[in-house]
């Protein structure tokens, strides 16, 4: 992780792996959009590392893969 990481990148990307945990997401960007929908700041700045997002994709259903 980022030592310039902050509470809120970090709350982000706890909230987008609960969402992609729940097997209701196909997709990493369906995630973001659920993420953005329920008003959270800087999700495009809080998951735009590479690792962030296999992290996500790692936690969907196998059939989203």
């Amino acid at each position: 992780m980022n030592l310039t990481d902050n509470k809120g990148d970090r709350a982000v990307r706890d909230r987008a792996y609960q969402l992609a945990e729940s097997g209701n997401f196909a997709n990493v960007h369906a995630v973001e959009q659920a993420l953005i929908g329920e008003g959270w700041p800087n999700v495009g700045a809080a998951l735009s590392s590479d690792y962030a997002r296999k992290a996500i994709r790692d936690r969907l259903p196998d059939q989203a893969h």
